[in-house]
């Protein structure tokens, strides 16, 4: 079994801030992430609210993170699935299909994966019209009408990038009002391929190999429309990625890790970052910080138990 000072379960902003700040202490770190380097930032269409970067792309933030990150000296494993976790405050054993490790200290970033669609049809229509990621398939529906569902400020990047691909965008909102950055908002409803409709909850999505149309009821009327659109692109909010912990980690009423000050979880050596971690604030800001004072907990835990 491989032995590492340090393993870190996710490279998103929180995990491969954790990862840098390790190795640049010296720790023998390996960093395992599943999918894309970046986590959801990779698949941001446009960062405006990140410190030294007035503008710029998610597919280039994600790019330069990859880069530093290898340059860091941790031990990158990308696309490595985590089977199985046993950690308490004597043992850290993580099963991958790689193969097992162990770590004196653990830190997990695991972020979050987005809600789905709650319609009978999703399972059966997913990546046929119904889509989690406007700049991963927001292109194949060039000159279509599309849909938006959700009232933050995902929904409202994904309306806007879609305006440019889509010949009109109908964005509907099950509250009514948005509660995403003023800016964005009104970007939005000013922009002439967009469409806002309030009130509005997604009852059913129907196609025969791919999506054709979709449900919606009027909270305030009861009326309930049909909206003939090739795709719906969807952004209702999240759920933490904590399925491996539930039976060893203390969780809150939403599934989110609970940590104390020093971001360590209720297992000694075992610490929380970024937007898996029960908190109010989640932004790549807070997340990159997470990672830092993560790490930085993580080296301290490390010299106090483990050195003489």
């Amino acid at each position: 079994m491989i032995e590492k000072d340090l393993f870190i379960m996710g490279a998103g902003p929180a995990g491969a801030s954790a990862a840098i700040y390790a190795a640049r202490a010296g720790l023998d770190t390996v960093i395992n992430e599943n999918g894309l380097i970046g986590g959801q930032t990779a698949t941001a269409d446009i960062i405006e609210n990140y410190l030294g970067f007035e503008k710029i792309s998610g597919k280039e933030f994600s790019e330069r993170t990859e880069r530093q990150l290898k340059a860091s000296g941790a031990l990158l494993q990308e696309f490595n699935n985590i089977l199985k976790v046993h950690l308490s405050d004597k043992e850290k054993v993580i099963e991958t299909t790689s193969g097992d490790l162990s770590a004196k200290a653990v830190i997990i970033a695991s972020g979050t994966s987005p809600r789905k669609l709650p319609v009978q049809s999703e399972i059966r229509l997913r990546g046929r019209g119904i889509h989690y990621c406007a700049l991963c398939d927001g292109s194949a529906y060039k000159n279509k009408t599309v849909a938006v569902t959700g009232s933050g400020n995902s929904a409202l990047e994904d309306a806007l990038y879609l305006a440019d691909i889509a010949q009109e965008v109908i964005m509907l909102c099950r509250r009514d009002k948005f509660h995403g950055e003023k800016e964005l908002f009104e970007r939005a409803a000013n922009h002439s391929r967009i469409k806002l409709l309030f009130n509005e909850s997604i009852i059913a999505a129907e196609g025969d190999r791919t999506l054709e149309y979709v449900e919606t009821e009027n909270s305030a009327t009861g009326k309930r429309s049909r909206h003939n659109v090739s795709a719906i692109f969807v952004r209702i909010g999240s759920t933490p990625s904590t399925e491996l912990f539930k039976d060893t980690l203390n969780l809150d009423e939403n599934g989110y890790i609970i940590t104390d000050s020093r971001l360590m979880t209720n297992a000694k050596g075992v610490f929380a970052a970024g937007d898996v971690r029960s908190k109010k604030w989640r932004q790549i800001s807070t997340a990159a910080a997470d990672g830092a004072i993560a790490a930085l907990e993580a080296e301290s835990y490390i010299k106090e138990n483990f050195h003489a």
